[in-house]
């Protein structure tokens, strides 16, 4: 017997969580695990809760199950978090761990110090959904299963070109292929297509970015108010972090928004260098990987840019002084 199937022994309900604001991993994970129980544990009763999730993704199937909103009369025999790295990750769902009879905790972020019973995590790969798939019988997994991983690795990986993009990634991408998904469309429907008000988003992003730094760093804010302007929501953000990173000569990029709490940011940061930016995102109470991180911060935008620019250049120093004593 495997850890999943040791896990679900005596278990009736199940309910499953990833993070706030998901993203396409988080997405595939979770609904890959909805799919995966309903169709071969039929016994079980299983549940996903998460935020609002962006339409690309409405192609996977079990999309439309997915509950949005807290209810506190239910209690769970087990909860599963994927993509999850804490319990604040998980927003207003929390309660649903906390209250459950048993925990599995399934993730690949190393600041993940473990928040379940069991914990799979992984920090070493690609995503959630190839954590995932190491969990599963592949006899069993169907058509619906693998869009739902395929689509998860894709994301986390940005179409397999990000450092996170290991042979073993590729090689489960090329299993799941197997199983007769429509890659070539999940690409571009899921990751590349854009909304003419998103493209126009980006746009103003782009333009109103800073170099800072000595242009080593690049930084631009996205408020409510454009959301608005472009009749978008906050999925909109998606790709304006990867943008800025492909700009020539950046080391580290960073995205603030405005969240719609009052002087709070959801910051995103990416890096082409050795920057670890879990350690940054760490300091502001957030977490992820080595190179893309995120946090939460209230204040000024350029309060915030300054703090995570102190801690860039505490790194930067450390590098120096390591280099000199070699």
């Amino acid at each position: 017997m495997g850890i999943l199937t040791d896990v679900l022994e005596q278990k009736k309900t199940v309910v499953i969580l990833g993070h706030v604001n998901p993203d396409g991993d988080c997405i595939g994970s979770c609904l890959g695990m909805y799919n995966y129980l309903r169709e071969n544990f039929e016994r079980l009763s299983v549940s996903v809760y998460l935020e609002p999730m962006g339409k690309k993704f409405g192609y996977l199937a079990g999309y439309g199950d997915v509950k949005h909103d807290f209810e506190p009369d239910k209690q769970f025999d087990l909860c599963i978090t994927l993509d999850a790295s804490d319990e604040k990750r998980l927003g207003a769902f929390a309660p649903y761990l906390e209250t459950a009879g048993d925990s599995l905790c399934i993730d690949h972020h190393i600041t993940n110090r473990g928040m379940g019973r069991v914990n799979v995590i992984a920090s070493g790969a690609s995503s959630s959904c190839e954590v995932l798939y190491g969990l599963l019988d592949v006899r069993k997994i169907s058509r619906s299963v693998a869009e739902c991983l395929y689509t998860g690795i894709v994301h986390d990986t940005g179409v397999f070109k990000y450092s996170c993009t290991s042979k073993k990634t590729l090689e489960i991408a090329g299993k799941l292929i197997e199983y007769g998904i429509d890659f070539p469309k999940i690409i571009d429907d899921s990751f590349f297509m854009k909304t003419y008000g998103q493209l126009k988003l980006h746009g103003k992003a782009m333009l109103d970015s800073r170099r800072i730094l000595d242009d080593r760093c690049i930084y631009t804010v996205v408020t409510q108010e454009e959301l608005k302007e472009f009749g978008c929501t906050v999925k909109a953000t998606d790709g304006v972090i990867d943008q800025l990173r492909m700009v020539e000569g950046v080391e580290c990029a960073i995205l603030l928004y405005e969240t719609g709490n009052p002087s709070e940011y959801k910051v995103s940061l990416r890096t082409n260098t050795d920057l670890d930016l879990s350690r940054i995102a760490s300091v502001f109470g957030g977490g992820g990987h080595v190179k893309a991180a995120g946090c939460t911060v209230t204040g000024s935008p350029v309060s915030i840019v300054d703090g995570i620019c102190e801690q860039i250049r505490i790194q930067w120093k450390e590098a120096e002084e390591k280099q000199a004593g070699c």
